[in-house]
């Protein structure tokens, strides 16, 4: 058998005839139990069993009436009187009301009151559409009558009048049942007959009998429609599946004339506690009603299936009973949950389903935007239309009994529980619920939700933190935890916690949990359709570009395997675009995005309570950094607490930027700072950078929201004012090394958007002010920041600028027409890799650039402190001479800002923070001491371009002029100082840099080095350099007696200089023409240069241009 199939249900032998007889017995003794016999029927009315009718009077009739007319007597018991009322004079004649049945068509003059008897006879003839005389065929509105033989024989000889009566009904409706053809339906004409009793209404001033009469006549008609369907043999029928069933009828719909209106379910309800048919007879229906839609999909007639469970849901007591069947809840496999259990099919529904889907976007490569944005909004309003549904279905479950709303947690906590691969990124969705399905589960959660989630955050207290350790639903035992790892979480979970969990508690965790199995899986998948279909249309634009030459080749073999193959791959990419547009149509409605969100706050909140162990909300301050002591309860919360919150918000920032503006505020900011100044809460890297990703995503510009949804909380909110940028630099460090293996290239991308956050808020000058405090207050967490973003200026920088070289070299091969089609194919291939590596680095690289220029323009000091100056002069130098070096020639590419590369703005960047740093004199030594950039024709090249090109204004030009003479002079002091100590004695040369030593110290290895050296090692890596053992600064040794030898023989080596200087002094004509002859030399050779490096730079300039 099929895993995924339904096993048959045991189908009881039918009842042998004895027992046939005691049901039908006791069926026809309910039938006469709600009323006492008539006057004229004493035999009936001594017992409401049923009874053999006695002997008529009349001595013609001695023979004893069959035991089904005995029966039928029985069954026909009641209190109804049938005597005569006394006639009446009348002086006028009183109209015939629209409800009695029609008079002659012949006009009276005067109007005789009908007796009892004649008004019953005329109801019940309406009613049941028979009659007791054979020459009255139809009724008098023209409805065919079916004439009764035996009960007009059987009446006729007891000597009576031949009229219908209450003791006679069940007589004439066995036997009006028993010549109704067998093909047809017998409920159906009973039903029939129950209508038109409904709709009976008697005129004003009626007598108390005829109002009984009427009453029990549609008791006796209800009757009979049950006993239709469960009892056909009383009817001489033999059992039959397609007629007696009520499924039919109830698909209808209640304004249908052959639908179960609203009176058949209300007197349904009020006939429960006698008989005890009525409700299997119900659910069996509804169970049928589930499996026959389980079949159908969201494009074919769902409506009268889920109209009929909308129905079902006025009446507690039908879905208690279909609470209580077994296919409510019972064991499946994650797909057969939406296919076996009963609500399965209802929520199953969806226009996400593949076979929907390809309906609904036919030919989706023929689309255009305004075809998909039209069909993805008629889905939108379809599906919202069956989510309102089945959240009103739900709701009532819900309010049913307490037995019922825990039946239907018990279902929502088991499709949870068996869907945790969802999540996966290989997921095996043939082994899973579908997307359709786990939506609307969602939705009806988050529905579910909305009366505990008002805006004062009133009931966020009733979210109880011990549901997992009190009897939980839901399993996490191999759910990440925020915190923990198995052991620990384990350990935590075992001790259990007296109490119950209250119904919001339930409710939130479920809704939780089914965002992270539901919506952000959907969501989650959508990313890798759009990844999966970039390669797929390549693959299908390549084929179709192949295609000539596969039919010119003439070969009939591989011309089919050719088309077999594009039309594989033709599918699978329409596949994957419907897929796409249905996942994008249903996952952008606003409504559900809206209700998402305030869900999320909740979580938010509720969250940051948990961590901070306060009464939090979003008007109310944490403080930070949160306890060192974590609470349990949050480390082993299931990681996706906060993962769901992330994915939600990335979601919607991309997608439904709208949505965002009015409803997120201050708790995102909260949630996103708190976890990054206290980072240690949160065990997962990812998670921990999508926090930066949130706040970034929030300052993207936005309708009329120029700093984006979030841009003005950063900027203006004391709480963000006084944690956000500490936060955010903690964790441009932090993310140096998360541990994970793609760390290295992820850390650019997080502190690009760390930059961009900054850049953001920098307007507001209280963030400059804490900067500066930040550097003098923790020197060492500011050392390490400034050395990193040195470090990422050099690396992005680096590589986009080294990647342009080989672009140009890459162009200038393509310009050669006589390339091959297969060497002009790999150039492509090879140029559009290096092209992507250039524009994601110089993306970086402006970013940092323009980061460190805002830095230095606020604390020169910071970034000229001995630990750090001398590498940021050699990064400076060397990008300068890059730019405007004869190496510039190389930077020559087609389309420059294709790459977001313009050296119009990058080298008048470079410029400033030389600018922002010329105050320092260290900075300046260290720009000179760079042996290895550091020209003045560099110097002299970048001025030039500077003016000529109109890139800083005559002031800034004029202070970068007198930096460079200060260059000029400090290196003439250098290359005398290394002339004039360059014979240091090995032991005071630092080992590592191979300088003589300042300041010396000595490691835990022993070993000795300068300060300056270990400082700038350990802010890369903390390890001692010789033994790779772990240090810290603090684990140095200031060797005092060294650096006094040192300090001893420079002076000792000064003084030799000066004593030598004096000793030989040449005539002053001789240092005239000395100096002349190098100083013409020199000139020469600067203003060769100068014109070439002018020359180069004015090529550089223009070749970007």
């Amino acid at each position: 058998m099929d895993p995924n199939q339904q096993p048959p249900a045991d189908t009881p032998d039918a009842p042998d005839k004895e027992t046939m007889a005691q049901i039908r017995a006791r069926r026809l003794a309910k039938l006469g139990g709600s009323g006492t016999a008539s006057a004229t029927s004493p035999a009936a009315s001594s017992s409401s069993t049923p009874q053999p009718e006695k002997a008529s009077p009349e001595p013609a009739k001695s023979a004893e009436p069959s035991p089904a007319a005995a029966a039928a007597a029985a069954a026909n018991s009641s209190n109804i009187e049938n005597k005569a009322p006394e006639p009446q004079a009348r002086t006028t004649i009183k109209p015939v009301s629209r409800d009695m049945p029609e008079p002659p068509s012949a006009p009276r003059k005067q109007y005789r009151e009908p007796t009892l008897e004649e008004w019953t006879d005329k109801l019940l003839t309406s009613i049941l559409r028979v009659s007791l005389d054979s020459s009255q065929t139809f009724d008098s509105t023209g409805h065919n009558l079916t004439y009764l033989p035996e009960l007009s024989e059987e009446i006729k000889g007891e000597g009576q009048e031949p009229l219908l009566s209450i003791d006679r009904f069940q007589e004439a409706v066995m036997e009006a049942g028993t010549l109704y053809p067998q093909h047809k339906p017998l409920f159906r004409y009973f039903l029939g007959c129950w209508k038109r009793v409904t709709k009976f209404r008697i005129m004003r001033g009626s007598t108390p009998e005829k109002e009984e009469a009427l009453k029990e006549a549609k008791r006796l008609c209800f009757s009979n429609c049950i006993f239709a369907v469960t009892m056909p043999e009383m009817f001489g029928r033999e059992p039959n599946p397609k007629h007696d069933s009520l499924v039919r009828y109830i698909l209808e719909g209640i304004d249908k004339e052959d639908g179960l209106d609203f009176e058949f379910y209300n007197e349904a309800m009020t006939r429960l506690e006698e008989d005890d048919s009525i409700l299997p007879l119900f659910t069996k229906a509804m169970v049928e009603i589930s499996t026959t839609l389980a079949t159908k999909d969201f494009n074919g007639d769902y409506q009268p299936y889920v109209q009929a469970l909308f129905t079902y849901s006025r009446y507690p007591p039908l879905l208690n009973a279909l609470a209580a069947h077994p296919t409510f809840v019972m064991a499946q496999s994650a797909p057969n949950i939406e296919r076996f259990t009963l609500l399965g099919p209802f929520f199953r529904l969806s226009p996400l389903h593949q076979s929907v889907a390809l309906v609904d976007f036919a030919s989706p490569r023929t689309l255009d935007k305004a075809r998909i944005g039209m069909t993805q909004s008629s889905l939108q309003m379809t599906l919202a239309t069956h989510q309102d549904h089945l959240t009103k279905i739900t709701n009532a479950f819900i309010r049913a009994s307490i037995t019922t709303r825990n039946k239907l947690l018990d279902w929502f906590a088991y499709i949870m529980n068996v869907n945790h691969k969802r999540t996966a990124m290989y997921a095996d969705l043939k082994n899973l619920s579908s997307d359709g399905f786990m939506v609307n589960v969602t939705v009806v959660l988050d529905n579910l939700c909305k009366p505990f989630m008002d805006n004062t955050f009133s009931k966020v207290d009733r979210i109880q933190v011990e549901y997992f350790r009190r009897n939980p639903r839901l399993d996490i035992k191999e759910e990440t935890k925020l915190n923990a790892d198995q052991e620990r979480s384990d350990a935590f979970y075992s001790t259990k916690v007296e109490g119950e969990n209250n119904f919001i508690t339930e409710v939130f965790f479920l809704a939780l949990a089914a965002h992270q199995y539901g919506n952000e899986a959907v969501q989650n998948r959508a990313k890798h359709y759009d990844k999966q279909i970039k390669y797929v249309a390549k693959d299908v634009a390549d084929m179709e570009a192949e295609r000539p030459r596969v039919v010119a080749a003439n070969n009939a073999f591989e011309l089919a395997k050719f088309e077999a193959q594009y039309k594989r791959a033709a599918q699978l990419l329409d596949l994957l675009l419907t897929q796409k547009y249905a996942i994008e149509g249903i996952m952008t409605d606003k409504a559900l995005q809206t209700r998402s969100l305030q869900f999320m706050k909740y979580v938010i909140v509720w969250l940051l309570r948990v961590a901070s162990q306060s009464d939090y909300l979003p008007w109310k301050k944490i403080s930070l950094p949160l306890p060192a002591n974590q609470p349990e309860a949050f480390r082993c919360l299931p990681e996706y607490a906060l993962q769901v919150i992330v994915d939600n918000l990335k979601f919607t920032f991309h997608h439904r930027p709208d949505v965002l503006v009015s409803a997120i505020g201050d708790e995102v900011v909260a949630l996103c700072i708190t976890f990054l100044e206290s980072s240690e809460y949160i065990k997962n890297p990812y998670l921990k950078s999508s926090l930066i990703s949130l706040l970034y995503q929030g300052t993207w510009p936005t309708y009329h929201l120029k700093k984006g949804v979030l841009g003005e909380i950063l900027t203006g909110t004391r709480f963000a004012n006084d944690y956000l940028l500490h936060a955010v630099m903690k964790y441009y460090i932090e993310c140096e090394s998360n541990g994970t293996s793609s760390a290295f290239y992820d850390k650019f991308n997080i502190r690009y958007e760390i930059f961009h956050i900054i850049k953001c808020v920098w307007s507001n000058d209280h963030y400059q002010k804490q900067l500066t405090e930040s550097s003098r207050g923790d020197r060492d967490f500011f050392v390490r920041f400034v050395n990193l973003l040195m470090n990422d200026a050099t690396y992005v920088l680096d590589e986009a600028l080294g990647s342009f070289p080989k672009i140009h070299d890459f162009q200038q091969q393509l310009r050669d027409d006589n390339l091959s089609q297969e060497d002009r194919a790999k150039i492509e291939k090879d140029l559009q890799d290096v092209e992507g590596k250039a524009s994601s680095y110089m993306q970086l690289a402006n970013k940092t650039v323009d980061m460190m220029r805002l830095f230095t323009q606020t604390l020169a000091e910071s970034f000229t402190m001995p630990e750090i100056v001398q590498r940021l002069a050699g990064m400076l130098d060397f990008n300068l001479d890059l730019l405007t070096g004869p190496k510039s020639r190389a930077l020559k590419v087609e389309n420059p800002d294709k790459y977001g590369f313009n050296p119009k703005i990058l080298l008048p960047q470079l410029v400033d923070i030389f600018i922002n740093l010329g105050s320092s004199p260290a900075f300046i030594e260290a720009v000179a001491a760079d042996g290895r950039s550091y020209k003045p024709e560099t110097m002299a090249a970048a001025t030039s371009i500077l003016r000529s090109k109109g890139l800083k204004d005559p002031a800034d030009i004029h202070a970068w002029e007198v930096l460079c003479k200060s260059f000029e002079e400090a290196k003439a002091i250098l290359d005398q100082a290394d002339i004039d100590f360059g014979d240091a004695p090995p032991e005071f040369e630092d080992p590592i840099m191979g300088d003589l030593m300042k300041d010396p110290v000595i490691l835990p290895s022993k070993h000795t080095v300068d300060r300056s050296t270990i400082v700038q090692h350990l802010l890369s890596d903390p390890k001692d350099p010789f033994t790779r053992q772990p240090m810290t600064i603090e684990d140095v040794i200031p060797d005092t007696e060294l650096k006094a030898k040192i300090e001893k023989w420079k002076e000792e080596r000064r003084a030799e200089i000066r004593g030598k200087v004096e000793g030989v002094t040449p005539a002053a004509g001789d240092i005239a023409g000395t100096e002349a002859a190098k100083g013409g030399d020199a000139m020469d050779t600067t203003e060769d240069n100068a014109g070439e490096q002018k020359a180069a730079g004015g090529d550089a300039m223009d070749t970007t241009e």
